[in-house]
């Protein structure tokens, strides 16, 4: 039987984001860097490259992203299995709850399991697939979905699509895959972006004991 959610969509209402200066972060306060983050993820979210700071790309063409993937994927089953309800609901930033980051870490790795499929199946990648550059106004349109979400409902499902996702990705070919394939949409190594967010969870429940 489908139940209905209410929303309070005024407390959840999608404010301006704060935009850094394009390549300059250096003003940039922690919450500011953290909204901006959250605003518009790392390509390493699912498009590649994942590049260095010095712009190169980085990324061995060996199966290393698997046992990353894994580091990343028992750190963040070790957040959720610790944490309280209290502290899913917790601020990461004015914007975002803890649940809500991680539900935002599973619809990433969402759309990389789609275009793992369209691989599975032999179907090619079309320009439709392709991630925009600019994705704020994605992160921004599903913000409110998000966060209708029960924050311990939103943990789960981060875990459970980290659990598959990194699955899908360790059985495809790493030829298919990017870099070995530069035409590639699938990035495999999944743990950049995951630990990017859990870095900023982990610093908001400190912030929450002090």
């Amino acid at each position: 039987m489908s139940r209905s959610i209410s929303v309070d969509v005024e407390a959840i209402a999608v404010p301006p984001v704060p935009r850094a200066v394009a390549g300059d972060r250096s003003d940039l306060g922690a919450e500011s860097a953290i909204v901006t983050r959250l605003s518009n993820p790392f390509t390493t979210a699912s498009r590649p490259p994942y590049c260095g700071p010095s712009g190169e790309a980085r990324m061995s063409v060996d199966r290393s992203y698997v046992a990353r993937n894994t580091r990343e994927r028992e750190r963040l089953r070790a957040l959720v299995e610790r944490m309280s309800d209290d502290q899913l609901r917790g601020p990461v930033n004015q914007h975002w709850s803890v649940a809500a980051v991680l539900a935002h870490i599973a619809f990433w790795d969402a759309r990389a399991l789609v275009l793992a499929a369209k691989l599975e199946r032999g179907v090619p990648f079309s320009p439709s697939d392709v991630e925009p550059e600019d994705v704020t106004w994605i992160n921004d349109a599903t913000r409110p979905l998000i966060h209708a979400i029960p924050p311990r409902e939103a943990a789960r499902l981060a875990l459970r699509l980290a659990e598959e996702t990194d699955a899908r990705v360790a059985s495809l070919p790493p030829a298919k895959l990017w870099p070995l394939d530069p035409s590639s949409l699938i990035n495999p190594l999944r743990a950049a972006h995951r630990g990017e967010h859990l870095d900023e969870i982990e610093a908001a429940l400190g912030r929450q004991r002090a």
